[in-house]
């Protein structure tokens, strides 16, 4: 039986390498053709990076376009993965003409500003405050642990509008010109040496309103759908799609064991148990990318960002173990401010990997709080009591 929608999909594949050669043009060159004969985002509508079909076909053009000659996404563009959906789903079509095509070319960098220094597992209690001022917005405060928000063009930014209304009903979404006056980036020196996170200030920032992503009031329903893609996105190492058996950090484990003269057939069943971890994670995660249809996913991509976050610890925390004295040798600990996002460190070698792969599990979502959603949201428990539910933001003792 014919395939009509991969029918279409090869069709507007042909017809864009028949026009535009990948080796020949320039990254966001192509890039932007690409968008335009509707093959970014396949699932998307026709006229906004899409064809309308089906998102697993996505594979099918990304793999074409490989063996053409395509180069790669740029790794610094993680975050169209956030902001890409967010804005499909919440924003108005003037707001997709501006923002979606220079986001998927690389023209513009994007970055997430949602954490606050006293708002970050409950980050529905976040204070940066948006004052209504003609067509405009005043944003006062601060945000932390924002990722490459050094090299961003455009944040992703969360405010309190009106603090008289509950917690999570009190919530605005913009998209933050980086480079407006008051705006300062900070950068916060972790573990490996390298300042991939930052903090934010904000002081008497404008804000046009026609960079309010969905209505006044409803940031926290625009949040949600960064946040769910941002798990999923993170859960499945933030490639855009499932990796191939054996790769990534149980790969690199295998490639120790191997080299290790800890061989035997106790260690070789330890292997085997996170091995097996390894790929009912990426089995879980092609679920999880292909339920992600037009910026809603489903559930898998919460147990994919846990079930990972907790892998990947174990699995560096045993090659370590498994050089011996030798994993004790450290790297290059100088400060240095990275260009892209590297989830699970697999491509900085071991020593890096391991002290990386702690904020696994506390980006996009600590563990705890997934274990939270996925026991109510998922198999119905009792939640946790919430004295300050409907209560005014205002209302709400603060730390």
């Amino acid at each position: 039986m014919s395939d009509a929608e991969l029918d279409q999909a090869n069709a507007a594949l042909d017809a864009l390498l028949a026009e535009h050669d990948p080796t020949a043009e320039g990254y966001e060159e192509f890039r932007g053709h690409q968008y335009d004969h509707g093959l970014a985002w396949v699932q998307y509508p026709k006229g906004k990076g899409g064809l309308g079909i089906r998102p697993q076909l996505q594979r099918e053009v990304n793999r074409r376009l490989a063996e053409a000659g395509a180069k790669p996404m740029d790794p610094s563009m993680f975050f169209i993965a956030l902001a890409g959906p967010t804005i499909l789903t919440h924003g108005n079509d003037a707001q997709h003409d501006r923002f979606l095509r220079p986001m998927f070319t690389g023209e513009h960098k994007w970055c997430q500003l949602f954490s606050e220094p006293g708002a970050g597992s409950d980050f529905a209690g976040l204070g940066t405050k948006a004052v209504e001022d003609g067509d405009e917005w005043i944003v006062n405060g601060q945000k932390v642990w924002n990722t490459l928000a050094h090299i961003a063009d455009w944040g992703m930014l969360v405010t309190r509008t009106d603090p008289d209304m509950p917690k999570h009903k009190g919530m605005t979404y913009f998209a933050l010109d980086m480079k407006a006056e008051g705006v300062e980036v900070r950068p916060l020196r972790q573990i490996t040496g390298e300042a991939e996170f930052n903090e934010v200030y904000m002081t008497d920032v404008r804000v046009p309103d026609d960079c309010r992503i969905g209505d006044r009031g409803e940031g926290w329903r625009a949040a949600l759908t960064t946040l769910m893609n941002e798990r999923t996105a993170i859960g499945g190492g933030g490639g855009g799609s499932a990796p191939k058996v054996g790769s990534g950090p149980i790969g690199n484990l295998v490639k120790v064991y191997e080299a290790s003269d800890q061989k035997c057939e106790a260690r070789q069943d330890e292997l085997m148990q996170l091995w097996i971890r390894a790929e009912v994670l990426r089995l879980t995660n092609m679920r999880a990318i292909q339920a992600a249809k037009k910026g809603q996913p489903g559930p898998e991509g919460s147990v994919a960002k846990l079930a990972g976050a907790e892998l990947n610890k174990d699995i560096y925390s045993w090659a370590v173990d498994l050089q011996g004295m030798a994993g004790q040798i450290g790297f290059d600990y100088t400060f240095r401010r990275p260009g892209a996002v590297d989830l699970d460190g697999s491509s900085q070698g071991i020593g890096y990997a391991f002290l990386r792969a702690r904020a696994n599990s506390i980006e996009g979502g600590t563990s705890e709080v997934l274990r939270n959603i996925m026991g109510e949201q998922m198999l119905g428990l009792p939640g946790e009591p919430r004295i300050d539910k409907d209560v005014a933001w205002s209302d709400v003792p603060k730390n």
